[in-house]
């Protein structure tokens, strides 16, 4: 543990090079700071700071710049930003104006949080496992062809066209689609299978709903869905064109971006080794809930030198917007 003046020190670095990009000196440290001593005893700090390894200096004549313990002691004892207005503003005018399906509104949600903080940003869905079903369609589409639609409380939409193998009239498949929602709406997926395999239905009626009933079956989404916004900043935040393909490679591999999602529910910071690679990177991310009890997660990735306070503000208020959104009663 630092004492106040050297997490004062450290912090002014952190900030300084988070700013500049640059190695940072002492009298910047000083002047960012606003401690009352000179600078001899900051250059003391920071020597102090090195040998603990809070700190490098990549060159003898030049400044320093924060190692991965650095950023890891000031994100551990650094608040949140507060955010300017405008926003607040526009990320309260998203959830207050959002009415659509939840895969829409997580995707738009993903752009909205990458535009904010100009770093790729990451939407997990919510992992409900009984979900309830609200409403099914069937879409003639052309011959033996039907879209089955399903229409979840949590807002989930899900689709399949399902080959019935024979061309029903319009008259058989709107009594197929009454069955099937009076079996279904209201019901989880797997009770809804239940009550159509139970029913007492005419033999043309249930040449439709078996082929739909494994539909139903198929519409529990057991692994949670993963929306990417902002990859096109990549080139930006790292210079190293080696590394962009790395984290393009990473970012179109769902499993992969799950993994860096782990965390315990709140507000979780993963910088460098502690993401299991050596890349230059860090990732804050949020939970949030949906009405039904699942929970999801909002998150940023960048370079480890990142705006921290403020990204993490940003994080949780798209949490929050997500989660009234999504009705949680929390």
């Amino acid at each position: 543990m630092l004492d106040e003046r050297r997490s004062l020190v450290l912090q002014a670095l952190v900030e300084e090079y988070i700013r500049s990009g640059e190695p940072v000196s002492s009298q910047a440290i000083l002047s960012r700071s606003g401690l009352d001593v000179s600078s001899a005893t900051i250059r003391n700090d920071l020597a102090r700071l090195e040998s603990d390894e809070y700190v490098t200096q990549p060159h003898t004549s030049a400044g320093r710049v924060p190692t991965h313990q650095g950023y890891r002691y000031y994100v551990d004892h650094c608040a949140p930003g507060r955010l300017r207005t405008t926003t607040r503003a526009r990320i309260e005018a998203f959830f207050t104006d959002v009415h659509q399906e939840l895969s829409r509104m997580l995707k738009e949600t993903s752009g909205l949080l990458s535009d904010i903080t100009h770093f790729p940003a990451v939407v997990v869905s919510p992992d409900i496992e009984t979900d309830v079903i609200h409403g099914v369609s069937l879409v003639r589409l052309g011959g033996s062809a039907v879209l089955v639609v399903i229409v979840s409380e949590s807002g989930r939409v899900s689709q399949q066209v399902v080959d019935l193998r024979f061309v029903p009239t319009s008259a058989q498949l709107e009594e197929a689609e009454r069955l099937i929602e009076n079996a279904c709406v209201g019901t989880s997926t797997a009770e809804a299978a239940e009550r159509l395999n139970a029913a007492s239905l005419p033999d043309i009626v249930r040449n439709i709903v078996e082929p739909v009933e494994s539909h139903v079956l198929d519409a529990q989404t057991t692994v949670p869905e993963v929306f990417v916004g902002g990859t096109s900043q990549l080139a930006e935040l790292w210079n190293d064109l080696a590394i962009v393909h790395r984290m393009l490679e990473l970012l179109e591999r769902e499993t992969s971006v799950l993994e860096l999602m782990e965390a315990s529910e709140g507000t979780a910071v993963r910088i460098g080794a502690e993401l299991g690679d050596d890349l230059d990177m860090a990732v804050v991310s949020s939970s949030y809930h949906a009405a039904e009890g699942g929970e999801g997660r909002v998150a940023v990735i960048g370079p480890m030198r990142m705006d921290y306070r403020r990204t993490i503000r940003v994080v949780e208020e798209i949490g929050e917007g997500l989660e009234e959104s999504l009705g949680a009663d929390r």
